[in-house]
């Protein structure tokens, strides 16, 4: 039993939002990896999901929405730190949640790309993972990238040719971010962002992925979403994951762990949340020593041997044996049949 205040408090306490803000690069890297995948910026309407943005500043209150935070300290800073971890893969990014991206770490980006990326990602695609049609733009993106390997954004205008604007080539960078076609490796403010194919760029997590299977990606994912936010309820974890699947997949994922044990419920207030199942104490079997071939005890200040039940049987069976007086023998038969008596 868990009040809606403890719930707030433990979610305080793990997305860094009570003061205990992130610090240095490692602070970071360590944020990260703790709760798997967070929002770079918080969204309207909110999502159940930490923010990266709000553990660098140690708060929630007074966050800038992404329009609003390039003139932020925290947010610049939260910007390099992104940035250094996209340069050494130890975080990745995909805007399937709009324009806010999401950090998704090393650790759980194979799962993601089961849901979301291509089965086959060096063939040439003009759908993504959902059978959506791509855009011409998007798909001579994905083509140049292709073929001349990391590109910055200024260079793409130049090799897609007919100078697209700045909000279409954003467009259809994102088409490919939002399948994970495409990652964005670095950036510098001459150049602006440079973009790489993902099988490429993190050749290791695509393989991993390819060979999940979308039950074992969507038990993974949501596992470790609850970890990520305490406890959560089903319609909650049902909206969280219906951009990466369809809402009746999630619900029978959340009802294979729930018949498993992996998930437990939760009562909250007047609420019933869904929880990672507490660890179960473990089974000790109780070893029972042998009984001693032979007992001793004390008689009168003697040591006496007692024998066993076995011991006592064979005993028994043994004088038995030698007290109970054999048949006489039968004399043997003459030849004719008859029997030849003895001389006396």
């Amino acid at each position: 039993m868990m009040t809606e205040l403890e719930l707030r408090e433990h979610r305080r306490k793990k997305w860094r939002l009570d003061g205990n803000l992130l610090r240095s690069a490692d602070d970071a890297r360590e944020f990260l990896e703790s709760v798997g995948f967070c929002l770079m910026y918080p969204v309207k309407p909110p999502l159940l999901v930490p923010t990266f943005l709000g553990a660098c500043a140690g708060s929630e209150a007074n966050l800038p929405l992404r329009p609003q935070a390039f003139d932020n300290p925290r947010a610049r800073q939260a910007e390099q730190w992104v940035l250094d971890m996209l340069r050494q893969r130890i975080a990745f990014e995909t805007n399937l949640f709009g324009e806010t991206p999401m950090l998704l770490a090393a650790s759980v980006l194979p799962y993601f790309y089961a849901l979301v990326g291509d089965r086959n990602p060096k063939a040439e695609r003009k759908k993504d993972s959902d059978s959506v049609q791509l855009s011409p733009l998007a798909r001579d993106t994905w083509a140049a990238l292709r073929q001349s390997g990391p590109l910055a954004k200024a260079r793409l205008r130049e090799l897609l040719g007919g100078a697209p604007s700045d909000a279409a080539l954003d467009r259809a960078l994102g088409e490919l971010g939002a399948s994970l076609k495409i990652a964005r490796v670095d950036e510098s403010p001459e150049a602006g962002a440079t973009w790489e194919l993902l099988h490429r760029w993190a050749p290791e997590a695509v393989q991993e992925g390819i060979g999940l299977s979308v039950a074992q990606s969507l038990s993974a994912l949501v596992s470790r979403y609850l970890e990520c936010v305490v406890a959560a309820e089903a319609k909650e974890v049902e909206e969280f994951f219906s951009r990466l699947a369809p809402r009746s997949r999630v619900r029978e994922s959340v009802n294979a762990l729930l018949a498993a044990r992996e998930l437990a419920f939760l009562p909250v207030g007047a609420k019933t949340l869904i929880q990672i199942a507490p660890p179960r104490p473990p089974v000790t079997f109780r070893r029972v020593a042998p009984a001693p071939a032979v007992r001793e005890t004390t008689l009168r200040g003697k040591t006496v041997r007692q024998k066993t039940v076995r011991e006592k049987t064979v005993r028994e069976r043994t004088v038995r044996e030698r007290t109970t007086p054999r048949p006489p023998r039968r004399p043997a038969k003459a030849a004719g049949g008859r029997r030849q008596d003895k001389k006396a």
